[in-house]
């Protein structure tokens, strides 16, 4: 057998339990959401998007208020969900921690107002409901999917 074959057979075998395969998602949603909140047309007012704070004008798919800072915040968490995916213990840490993440966002999208200069992620009414929906469906995807425990597949920590 040749060396491209033995590789490309070692590819084939390998497998991935379900929380894994869920963060895989989670990361690569939050990764193209980072790098579509750059992209002109699927971000509304792009030209008065500010690096942080409330006053960037720039809409997301015309409905979630968007910065600078909180796109990159949407690309590196995303990268980060699809780094931790490679084990069952890291891709069920990224949804647990990232769910309660978003639950805190959704607190803190309620408590301080829009316009208030600690607005600086920048949040709305439609980010705060977006926030809530992430992280209870995160914590759920890594308590039901890594409550099954891991497979053959990955058995590291």
């Amino acid at each position: 057998m040749s060396h491209g074959m033995r590789s490309h057979a070692g590819m084939g075998a390998m497998s991935h339990n379900p929380v894994q395969v869920a963060a895989m998602g989670v990361g690569a949603v939050f990764a193209l959401v980072g790098v579509l909140g750059f992209v002109p047309g699927i971000t509304t007012h792009l030209g008065s998007i500010t690096f942080a704070g409330h006053e960037s004008g720039a809409m997301l798919l015309g409905a979630f208020q968007v910065s600078v800072l909180h796109n990159i915040v949407h690309l590196l968490f995303g990268i980060a969900g699809l780094a931790m995916a490679r084990t069952w213990s890291g891709a069920r840490m990224f949804l647990v921690a990232g769910g309660a993440i978003y639950l805190a966002l959704w607190l803190y999208g309620l408590i301080v107002g829009h316009g208030s200069t600690a607005n600086f992620v920048p949040v709305n009414t439609a980010d705060n409901w977006l926030h809530l929906g992430l992280g209870v469906a995160m914590l759920a995807l890594g308590t039901v999917l890594g409550g099954a425990g891991r497979t053959g597949a990955d058995n590291r920590t």
